[in-house]
């Protein structure tokens, strides 16, 4: 064999087996290209789509069980509440409106004497009263409305000549700026004789005692509505750690910020809050509504006007209105407040 068959013999070999040994090398990217064929059963990430974009799941289920009762109970603690503000600004606003009728008002008494000529002492302090500052109408009680105040008591048909019954004379005070109660005392006392001023001071104190009473104890009852409210959030929210304890341990562990979980608990409870508050606010200022519709003499019910007219009405206000107002703000904070304090303490024992 000569030496350009050799040469010829080697020639493909060579080439043949260069090309496998150059088919066998791996290709751009390091990689021999069956490598990078994804497995069988993989999922692969669609191009473009970045990880923080992804969507992710809450830490609390905004549709558990426990979050569904919370609301209930958020709603039935705001509705007590509202009745409860709405109650106490009814009666508040009444007693105020009763002091201010009795300080406009000041009464004039003069008792009978023997020989006291009563029309002519009546006269004397009827333009007595009217020459005081600050004093608008003067009206003297006339015969039949004095019978009319004493048949509760003593009957009808009543002789007042035969009864020692004193005559009232009404004086309406039209500027309590300027009208001095002692002035008129001294007139009085001066000119009329048998007769005494009555400035329903009595009275008065004790609309202000019934209603500073009425004031504090509803204070008390939503101290208590409040209290419970407060309460049953704590509960619902230490529940929701433990049916979310795995998930809420391992943020811990693995250096999630307390404030970030203390931040998820708040967010879903902060919803909570507000819709139970919303929900019992509502429901409350439409009891007040339909209250005041049938206390109403021409579209209500007779029987619930006439027990309501003792407090004025049922109209609640703009004062009322105001304070639905801010208790659904005061339980939303106090439900998202509850809950950040709860997540943060139960946090503080997992260390």
């Amino acid at each position: 064999m000569t030496d350009d068959d050799r040469t010829q013999r080697a020639g493909p070999a060579g080439g043949a087996g260069g090309e496998g040994r150059r088919s066998a090398r791996p290709a751009a990217g390091g990689r021999p290209a069956a490598s990078r064929r994804p497995k069988a059963g993989a999922k692969t990430r669609k191009r473009g789509a970045p990880d923080e974009l992804r969507p992710s799941a809450p830490i609390v289920p905004p549709q558990a069980v426990a979050g569904r009762a919370l609301t209930l109970v958020v709603a039935i603690m705001s509705f007590l509440a509202c009745l409860t503000v709405g109650g106490v600004t009814i009666i508040h606003e009444a007693a105020s409106a009763w002091s201010n009728d009795l300080l406009r008002e000041v009464t004039i008494q003069i008792r009978p004497a023997e020989g006291v000529d009563m029309l002519r002492e009546i006269e004397k302090a009827t333009a007595a009263a009217k020459a005081q500052a600050g004093v608008g109408a003067v009206r003297a009680l006339s015969d039949q409305e004095t019978r009319e105040l004493l048949q509760p008591w003593l009957g009808a048909g009543l002789e007042l000549e035969s009864l020692p019954v004193p005559r009232l004379i009404q004086v309406q005070v039209s500027q309590p700026s300027v009208f001095d109660l002692a002035d008129l005392r001294a007139a009085i006392s001066a000119e009329v004789s048998r007769a005494s001023v009555d400035d329903h001071s009595l009275w008065t104190s004790r609309l202000a005692a019934m209603a500073n009473a009425v004031v504090l104890g509803g204070l008390a009852v939503l101290s208590l509505v409040l209290g419970s409210m407060v309460l049953s959030v704590v509960f619902a929210t230490r529940a929701a750690m433990a049916g979310n304890r795995d998930v809420v341990e391992v943020l811990h562990f693995v250096g999630a910020e307390d404030s970030f979980v203390a931040r998820e608990f708040q967010r879903h409870f902060l919803l909570l809050g507000l819709q139970g508050g919303l929900a019992g606010g509502v429901a409350a200022i439409l009891v007040f509504l339909v209250l005041g519709f049938l206390a109403d003499e021409r579209t209500g019910l007779q029987g619930l006007a006439r027990s309501m007219d003792m407090f004025g009405g049922v109209s609640v206000g703009v004062g009322g209105y105001l304070g639905v107002l801010a208790i659904i703000f005061l339980v939303t904070v106090l439900t998202a407040a509850t809950s950040r304090l709860a997540v943060r303490a139960h946090l503080r024992r997992i260390e």
